[in-house]
């Protein structure tokens, strides 16, 4: 089974930047589309970013223009670049990531770090 090692959040001031890691460990893993997620309190969770295998990439119209998703596969780790930051980016960010082992195909998701924006 996959392990997820996320690292990044913090408390920034608008207009600064993170950026967010998620490291994903296991043996005779096969990892293609990863993705971030967040939820703001009292809110529903969203998509923020997604790359699939092939390094394809899209991303929520909330943040284009202003966040990265970009992968390092020697690494099995997914990055995301947040520049602009604004309060309304406060949330809770998780990463998720597609896995086949074997005959069996999963979705895994990391525990979550916290991004705050605020003056």
């Amino acid at each position: 089974q996959v392990q997820l090692v996320e690292s990044g959040g913090g408390l920034v001031q608008p207009g600064e930047s993170l950026r967010l890691s998620c490291a994903a460990s296991g043996r005779n893993l096969i990892i293609s589309d990863m993705r971030w997620y967040r939820q703001a309190s009292g809110k529903q969770r969203e998509l923020v970013a997604v790359i699939t295998g092939g390094g394809n990439t899209n991303y929520a119209d909330s943040v284009k223009g202003r966040f990265a998703i970009s992968r390092d596969n020697a690494k099995s780790t997914v990055y995301l670049q947040m520049n602009s930051l604004k309060p309304e980016d406060t949330a809770v960010y998780r990463c998720n990531v597609d896995v086949r082992e074997g005959l069996f195909t999963y979705n895994s998701w990391g525990q979550g770090t916290q991004v705050t924006v605020s003056s």
